[in-house]
């Protein structure tokens, strides 16, 4: 097939009202959930996205009855007909959150074989505290041939210690607790919204779970659980961001509706500090930005601080803010490739082990790029957007994991974007 490249062309103001879509994070972790249902459930205001379109494959690969409709974001899913519990390698390495399949199948049927999960090569990604805090459960897992086996009888609930801050450490080990017996406490979790989605996801089936975004989360185990009513899931804060920061980086007036701005109070101090307007509402923000940006620095952190997937578009961003930004980039080791790219287009980039000294540079300049992960891929559209000239992106399948139309929803904003072949 021939290869798909971006087209945009720079200079153009981004000016309107557009409408965030369901979270890619949150997608990924309730879908394995429905495994967990006696009943068939309903999740609405799910994206198109290709990690949601890997998901309904694995589902029905494993023999679930799964009804998808992109168009309206709905999905039901009919776990009573699941004969397999194995994930074949070529769906587990298309995205990383295939690894939740571990979890959910591990509850419910006792056993789970899953190849190591895939996704985008952003630096070591282990999944060893998973591994940990579902054998405190009393689970047998073992690696063999880079595929994980994992078995139980019956698992128990127990305290899980998590050696480190792990979004999906802390999510495999809540799926895996809704059918352990008695209360499975799961300490220093991860506290990210998707994380208070997954949680309310399993409550609305009937599994009690308490202090999900604090450090300390309780589960309940129980029998059996059942769909009650259809669920929907949040609003994408990595998109709402993105969205951000593109208004900011062409000098634009958006707001963004469908959005939860509490999710977003580390970007929107950023972006204040650096001389744009933010004004929010219940359900929508508005960034505005008439000036020059002026330079920031900032420190990646897990949930609530700035988010390791919005450094990639912000650090586009600051390659054209007056003086000197630094990024420190401390939950993944290989996330400044785009800056490499960011170069070929004019701006003034230093890497030094995990931080990067930004020199802000009068414009950037069109040049033909390559995506080397979701994140990245947004940030060169970004890029893209504040460059003289038509920019090219090569590897726009990164983008189409985690954005849903995200080319569409710019160019009702004003942009200028296309898509070629060959």
């Amino acid at each position: 097939m021939p290869e798909e490249r971006m087209l945009i062309v720079g200079g153009r103001r981004l000016e309107g009202v557009v409408h965030v879509s369901g979270a890619k994070n949150s997608a990924v972790a309730v879908i394995p959930a429905a495994i967990l249902s006696q009943t068939p459930c309903v999740i609405e205001n799910l994206p198109n996205i290709e990690d949601v379109n890997v998901s309904v494959e694995t589902l029905r690969y494993l023999g679930a009855t799964v009804e998808w409709n992109p168009l309206e974001g709905t999905m039901m899913v009919d776990a009573s007909t699941i004969t397999k519990t194995e994930v074949p390698l070529e769906l587990s390495r298309k995205m990383r959150a295939s690894s939740y399949y571990i979890g959910a199948l591990l509850a419910r049927f006792g056993e789970a074989r899953v190849p190591l999960p895939g996704g985008c090569d952003i630096g070591r990604r282990p999944i060893d505290q998973h591994i940990k805090g579902m054998r405190a459960l009393g689970a047998k897992i073992e690696t063999s041939h880079g595929t994980v086996i994992a078995k139980s009888d019956g698992l128990l609930g127990s305290d899980v210690f998590m050696d480190m801050v792990t979004v999906g450490g802390t999510i495999n080990v809540m799926l895996a607790a809704t059918h352990a017996r008695g209360v499975t406490t799961i300490y220093n979790a991860a506290k990210e919204p998707h994380i208070v989605d997954l949680a309310n996801f399993l409550g609305s089936m009937g599994c009690r779970v308490k202090g999900a975004g604090t450090d300390t989360i309780r589960i309940r185990g129980a029998e059996s659980l059942s769909a009650r009513r259809p669920y929907a899931i949040i609003p994408d804060q990595i998109e709402t961001g993105t969205l951000m920061i593109a208004s900011a980086a062409t000098h634009g007036d958006v707001t963004i509706t469908g959005c939860i701005p509490t999710h977003m109070e580390a970007l929107t101090a950023k972006l204040l500090e650096m001389g744009a307007r933010v004004d929010e509402k219940d359900d929508a923000i508005r960034v505005r930005s008439l000036g020059e940006h002026r330079s920031v620095s900032f420190k990646t952190q897990v949930y609530p601080g700035f988010p390791t997937d919005l450094q990639q578009p912000m650090s586009a961003l600051l390659c054209t803010c007056i003086g000197t930004s630094r990024v420190v980039e401390n939950i993944f080791e290989s996330r400044f490739r785009h800056l490499a790219e960011m170069e070929r287009m004019g701006a003034n980039v230093r890497v030094y082990e995990q931080t990067a000294v930004i020199e802000g540079v009068p414009q950037l300049h069109a040049a033909a790029v390559e995506a080397s992960d979701l994140r990245a891929g947004a940030a060169l559209v970004i890029a893209g957007l504040m460059a003289q000239g038509t920019t090219e992106i090569y590897n726009t399948h990164y983008i189409d994991r985690g954005y849903e139309h995200l080319e569409e929803k710019l160019n009702s904003l004003g942009a200028e974007i296309s898509r070629i072949r060959g």
